[in-house]
């Protein structure tokens, strides 16, 4: 039986090697989808639907700690959410930890 999760646990999205190979994984849990993005040491996790028409994050170009929307151009900070062109949209992010070779997010 699967668990809900609470405030202070973490899911197991994925592995890190995974995240790391590709640059970027789109995962869901629970029927949320999930974006995740490595940079060297670092993984992000965001929320993985742009909210202007749904685009797939885990699939826009990112360089540095922005990615841009694959759909219509929309650019996120990976670390905080906020969106950089120019729209008062804050995207929703996810505290990351890593645990052995499993990325674990707090999506709850």
């Amino acid at each position: 039986m699967r668990e809900e999760p609470t405030m202070s646990q973490y899911i197991r999205l994925a592995k890190v090697q995974d995240v790391r190979a590709r640059g970027a994984l789109e995962c869901e849990w629970e029927g949320r989808i999930v974006a995740l993005f490595a940079d060297g040491d670092r993984i992000w996790a965001m929320d993985g639907m742009c909210p202007h028409q749904g685009g797939p994050l885990a699939e826009g170009e990112r360089r540095g700690r922005v990615v841009t929307c694959p759909w219509h151009g929309w650019q996120f900070d990976l670390e905080t959410g906020r969106c950089l062109t120019g729209r008062a949209v804050q995207q929703p992010v996810y505290p990351v930890r890593i645990e052995g070779e499993d990325v674990l997010v707090l999506v709850g």
